[in-house]
């Protein structure tokens, strides 16, 4: 494209998702390598930041999954500190922000506030904060309170810690360190004010121990999809972690979120839409296709697909040929804590198991395909340029403002993207082919900043 053609296109943004707890993560592929050791984390970042993304992305993962009482290590098991990786990263990279998620409902606003502030002081304005909220009673066993917050809290908290570790963030005015040597004075009279707040969830008042950070407040992303965490988020975030990645269903989804930003005084730009998003690539999207295919069997092996059955039936099924036909015997009503760490997502266990015999039946699928069939979401397939070309639709049509791009596999599973697709959409014109200097996350991506 001519740079006359390329004017008032939409500017594509990237994210990358570290392969984790996950199910996408295909941990017994030879060229993965361990989830923890710092040179995997390394690796991912230097690629991203190649690759000029916007962010690198961390899950967080609070306790172990348990299926049937015992670890569930179909799933990659074990995920270490949110924070000690994204400062650990922060040293060895000098441009790409670092988010991690963190949960609301198991930490206090202080802390928090304290740790995010240092790590945006550490990483020069690059970090970022993923809230999310957690209310279930086998997450909460790992902590001193347990589950104490009831479900309908969560939001209600989260907007009042977010409001308390803003305050903190903000207390301390621009000029509040004068480090004047001839004077000796350090502070300005009035350079920190006290914060305090008394609410329904936190009692706090005193003052922060850490100077305004470069952000001043992280970049907010949140990933809930409820009308609750719709309206969280077109209030509070920055970025939506997104699970809409069906164009059409995207577009209604980014439509109705960024239509509830008038009534707040925001705008368009002020909230990026981020749906998560695999691939597959190959030099003809036939080839593109059968790696698709061989990725989603990968992902979904014999144990995996029976382990998904058997969180729905509420019973054990490993007598069951994953190959084979779905269980003609309904589901037990009493088994519905069968997973640990993971919704069942049924209100109705034996119309789901109804539903899923009938289609099984009728497209002729095994246990297996039929998991993969329920599981899979819609990929970016086909050849470098064609995978470009539909990013580039997605964002100039309003349907994303880009993707947080999900690889299969640790670490190198971005290394194909970055070095085929980027150049495309850098040809294309909707994509940077540099950093600017010196830049914030916020700045990057372009939303709201703070003095």
């Amino acid at each position: 494209m001519t740079a006359s053609s390329t004017q008032g296109l939409r500017q594509v943004h990237l994210a990358a998702h570290f392969p984790g707890v996950n199910n996408t993560t295909v941990w017994s592929d030879p060229r993965s390598e361990s989830q923890v050791a710092f040179s995997s984390f390394r690796h991912f970042a230097q690629n991203a930041e190649r690759g000029f993304f916007d962010y690198l992305f961390l899950a967080e993962g609070l306790r172990v999954r348990e299926h049937k009482g015992r670890i569930y290590e179909a799933d990659v098991a074990g995920r270490p500190n949110t924070l000690a990786i994204l400062a650990a990263v922060a040293a060895v990279t000098h441009d790409i922000g670092l988010v991690g998620t963190l949960s609301a409902t198991f930490n206090e606003p202080y802390e928090l506030a304290r740790q995010l502030a240092t790590a945006d002081h550490l990483s020069g304005g690059r970090i970022g904060w993923n809230i999310v909220t957690t209310s279930d009673a086998f997450h909460g066993a790992n902590f001193r309170r347990g589950a104490y917050l009831d479900r309908d809290d969560r939001y209600r908290r989260a907007a009042e810690f977010l409001e308390v570790a803003t305050g903190f963030w903000q207390s301390w005015a621009p000029d509040a360190v004068l480090a004047d040597k001839e004077a000796g004075a350090f502070l300005s009279p009035d350079g920190i004010r006290s914060v305090e707040h008394h609410g329904p969830q936190f009692d706090v008042a005193g003052r922060f121990t850490v100077p305004r950070s470069p952000q001043v407040r992280p970049l907010i992303v949140q990933a809930g999809d409820s009308a609750d965490g719709r309206d969280f988020a077109a209030e509070h975030a920055d970025v939506i972690f997104s699970l809409h990645s069906e164009f059409a269903d995207a577009q209604e989804f980014y439509a109705d979120v960024k239509g509830r930003l008038p009534a707040l005084g925001r705008d368009e730009d002020s909230l990026k839409v981020l749906p998560a998003i695999g691939f597959a690539l190959g030099s003809t999207r036939a080839e593109a296709e059968e790696n698709a295919r061989e990725i989603a069997l990968a992902q979904t092996s014999g144990a995996t697909a029976i382990a998904f059955l058997e969180r729905i039936w509420g019973r054990d099924l490993t007598e069951y040929d994953p190959d084979g036909p779905l269980p003609e015997i309904d589901p037990d009503p009493t088994g519905a804590g069968i997973t640990q760490g993971r919704a069942n997502n049924s209100a109705d266990p034996k119309a789901t198991a109804d539903a899923w015999r009938a289609r099984a039946e009728a497209e002729r699928l095994s246990i297996r395909e039929l998991v993969i069939a329920l599981t899979a979401r819609h990929a970016l397939v086909g050849t470098p340029g064609q995978v470009a070309e539909e990013i580039t639709r997605f964002v100039q049509e309003r349907a994303s403002d880009g993707f947080v791009i999900v690889g299969h596999t640790n670490p190198y599973g971005l290394d194909e993207f970055v070095d085929t697709v980027v150049p495309e959409l850098q040809e294309r014109g909707v994509y940077r082919d540099s950093y600017g200097a010196g830049d914030s996350l916020r700045h990057t991506l372009g939303v709201r900043e703070y003095a």
